[in-house]
């Protein structure tokens, strides 16, 4: 999906979806936004809506904007990883954690449980690990948050539970660099990013796009200053801006290019297989174990409420991300729907888009027919 392709086939914006943001803006659920919606194998909606902050001498929203993706991360940066590696003969996932980390068992020796962890109980959130840590508080960089990370006790048993893990995404990330040899950022933006012109996609924007991009948080505790340009996550922050569960920056054009590779099966616009059918089917199927799970590997998929909607069909899988964002694919459908806030403005108490979400994605549905 090039810009030139953009240009041709997307259609006008959607007036009731435009309507819906432009109230979501006066309500103050977020000072903008940027959305895009795949359908037919083409672009075919998009828009962006207010702008970066609240007064109104503030940088419009652009389509083009790109947005801290938070954890979109997860699903646009170390889940495509994993099945690039995992294609390739590199990544085992049924691998024992503790078989590429030592770290993760020696930190606990007597706790035998550690051992049964696996690198796919870290893509589906069922490894026993807890779901966060302000481990930025304890270490000041990226060893010593990974350290952090691999101490961390299991809250319960490997395989029996569900609990959405930044903690294991760290790890993860640790993981996918170890099996490569070369750091996140590289890896994805050379195999990933660029053989899909996500040009936009990338961690840790240089200094001076700080100010194209718009600000997450006024941040009064920890960095004591506006966060615009770098990663709002604290715990990405002090590892450097990179990691597996949070960090990367996008734009809504982007994403879709992404999410459509994902509809057509692992192809890219020109028909070339970036990955391999089996493995989208594999990452995109929902686990059976834990029972209470609605994950598949990396992915969510759409579960009851939903932040989706209703008119996602079961074989759909998404993500959000804190700082506003979200990604929806329904697969049955061939539709992707993006949209990029930075909600957490002026700082992250305002809940307000937990009932946006699924009102927009029903909303844009409608109107767009599919």
């Amino acid at each position: 999906m090039t810009n030139q392709e953009s240009a041709e086939h997307s259609q006008s914006a959607l007036p009731e979806t435009t309507a819906l943001l432009e109230q979501a803006v006066r309500d103050h659920v977020f000072p903008g936004c940027a959305y895009a919606a795949y359908a037919a194998g083409q672009l075919c909606a998009h828009q962006a809506v207010g702008r970066f902050r609240y007064e109104q001498d503030a940088a419009a929203v652009q389509l083009e904007t790109r947005y801290d993706a938070a954890s979109l991360t997860k699903v646009m940066a170390a889940t495509p990883a994993a099945m690039l590696l995992y294609d390739r003969g590199l990544l085992q996932l049924d691998q024992p954690v503790g078989e590429l980390l030592p770290g993760f068992l020696t930190a606990h020796p007597h706790d035998k449980r550690r051992g049964a962890v696996t690198v796919r109980m870290l893509l589906d959130h069922s490894s026993g690990l807890p779901g966060y840590g302000r481990l930025f508080e304890e270490a000041s960089d990226r060893s010593g948050i990974l350290e952090l990370c691999m101490r961390q006790l299991l809250i319960a048993d490997p395989g029996a539970k569900a609990e959405y893990s930044d903690i294991g995404f760290m790890l993860l990330g640790a993981i996918l660099e170890q099996v490569a040899g070369e750091p996140l950022d590289l890896f994805c933006r050379r195999e990933i990013f660029a053989p899909l012109n996500m040009y936009a996609t990338g961690y840790c924007p240089p200094d001076d796009a700080r100010l194209t991009i718009p600000p997450t948080e006024i941040d009064r505790e920890f960095r004591r200053r506006v966060i615009q340009g770098e990663v709002h996550d604290e715990n990405a922050w002090t590892m450097g801006g990179v990691s597996g569960h949070a960090g990367l920056f996008t734009d809504a054009l982007d994403c879709l290019r992404l999410a459509a590779c994902i509809v057509r099966g692992g192809q890219d616009a020109n028909g070339h297989s970036l990955f391999n059918t089996a493995t989208v089917e594999l990452f995109a199927t929902p686990v059976r174990h834990p029972a209470d799970s609605s994950r598949a590997l990396g992915w969510d998929t759409v579960s009851f409420p939903s932040s989706s909607g209703t008119r996602f069909s079961k074989h759909s899988i998404g993500h959000l991300g804190f700082t506003g964002t979200s990604l929806w694919i329904d697969l049955d459908a061939g539709v992707a729907v993006v949209l990029l806030t930075n909600r957490t403005w002026p700082d992250r108490r305002n809940q307000a888009i937990r009932t946006l979400r699924p009102h927009f994605h029903n909303t844009l549905r409608a109107e767009l027919g599919f």
